[in-house]
């Protein structure tokens, strides 16, 4: 299959399009214009169930909804489409409410670091031990997300990461022995050409990190073109790349964001599963819990059971964070932890790798371990999984119970504590 993109330009295009009303082409018009909107010919034509598209997990995941904007945002947008406003105006209104979706969820601007006094926009550097790079030709994907919390990647110029250079980024993991896992994230690296790929691979094996033990692969290929592992042009050189990382000594983990049991069940994606185990990659499967697209416990417990039947190893299971069209998928901390803990129950020891529910937020990746009472108050039990300060990881932490909290900025200390036991160093590390 060839690959092809359907934007907000071309989604009209689109043969099954003649089953949406002008009404809902039109809503696609007006949240298209405020949250990036990308879909492919694979989930078009292998993923999507036409026949019941309003309700189907992958035309929600990939095109805009009315409630994604909230009614004010969305009416708007709208009144400027219907009275031929032109495009100046449209952009400009469309920005200022991206502004108020907050862009930069959990701090990522804080998360920069320097090399010789120069601020690195292409590196992320939060967990002592990861560093993440946003090569700049994996900064789209092949479909976007309609959750994403890296929209504004796409919307927004003054929020893009990027870099060109891996020698800048080899520099930097010279000068940082303490990590071990470099992840290409973006956007989507998969999308990048294997002669790109080899830039920073080869940049890696050819330098002086040898504290390096792991190159992670943050994608959504899996689910939005699983072909980019079969039949493009440079499919079996990637893969060979791979190899010959892995050769050296170093692991390779594809960090698959997979959001619904059925983008496993494809001839495509089962045999892009196959060709990257057999060449030594490790799989892991990740997603944010959504209302809207997975949140009832059997969705979990029969996706963790088909990932492992394919290899994959169940990793992480998040909550959406607060951005962009949060509303619409939100799931409270008490409904993310009770869907968590049935489907766990339901699965065997193989599947219990994954953690969860988790919020990756702007101290670290808060675990939200349970709902219990102590000294007669009922409280969240949380910890750190991982931190800013690695001196956090895997302390407890109380909250107050409160049912309607979707976030931790959402929660206060229990047991009378004015802020939580990290609060004045986050401070500090933010100022």
């Amino acid at each position: 299959m060839d690959y092809r993109a359907y934007t907000l330009s071309n989604f009209r295009d689109i043969p099954q399009i003649s089953a949406l009303s002008e009404e809902q082409k039109f809503v696609i018009d007006v949240v298209g214009t405020v949250l990036p909107f990308k879909t492919s010919s694979y989930l078009v034509n292998e993923l999507i169930d036409w026949n019941n598209f309003e309700k189907d997990p992958f035309f929600i995941l990939n095109f805009p909804q009315k409630k994604m904007l909230s009614e004010e945002h969305f009416s708007r947008i709208a009144k400027l489409i219907k009275n031929g406003a032109d495009k100046m105006e449209i952009r400009q209104v469309a920005n200022r409410i991206r502004m108020e979706l907050n862009p930069n969820p959990a701090g990522q601007q804080y998360n920069v670091p320097e090399l010789n006094g120069k601020r690195l926009n292409g590196i992320q550097h939060k967990y002592k031990k990861t560093m993440l790079v946003f090569p700049a030709q994996g900064q789209t994907c092949h479909a976007f997300c309609t959750f994403c919390f890296r929209w504004p990647q796409f919307a927004l110029n003054d929020y893009k990461f990027s870099m060109k250079d891996p020698e800048t980024m080899v520099k930097y993991m010279e000068a940082h022995p303490e990590i071990s896992d470099v992840l290409f994230t973006g956007g989507d690296p998969a999308v990048m050409r294997t002669s790109h790929f080899e830039q920073y691979f080869n940049a890696i094996l050819q330098s002086k990190t040898h504290h390096v033990r792991s190159i992670r692969i943050g994608t959504k290929a899996l689910t939005y073109w699983p072909y980019r592992f079969i039949t493009d042009k440079d499919a079996p050189d990637l893969l060979a790349l791979f190899k010959k990382v892995i050769a050296h000594g170093i692991n390779i983990s594809v960090m698959a964001h997979l959001n619904h049991p059925r983008a496993l069940e494809t001839e495509a994606v089962k045999e892009a599963i196959r060709r990257l185990r057999a060449v030594g990659v490790q799989i892991r499967s990740q997603s944010p819990i959504m209302k809207n697209i997975n949140d009832r416990p059997a969705i979990w417990t029969e996706m963790w059971q088909k990932q492992v039947n394919l290899g994959i190893i169940p990793y992480y299971m998040f909550i959406a964070r607060d951005t962009g069209a949060r509303d619409y998928f939100a799931v409270t901390l008490e409904r993310a932890w009770k869907i968590y803990t049935e489907a766990y129950k339901n699965v065997s020891g193989l599947c219990r790798t994954v953690r969860g529910p988790s919020m990756s937020c702007s101290p670290g990746k808060v675990h939200v371990v349970g709902i219990t009472r102590v000294r007669g108050e009922k409280v969240f039990v949380l910890k750190f999984i991982q931190a800013r300060d690695e001196q956090w990881v895997n302390q407890p932490f109380f909250a107050k119970y409160d049912p309607h909290a979707i976030w931790i900025t959402d929660l206060e200390p229990a047991f009378g504590k004015e802020e939580f036991f990290f609060a004045n160093k986050l401070k500090r590390n933010s100022a």
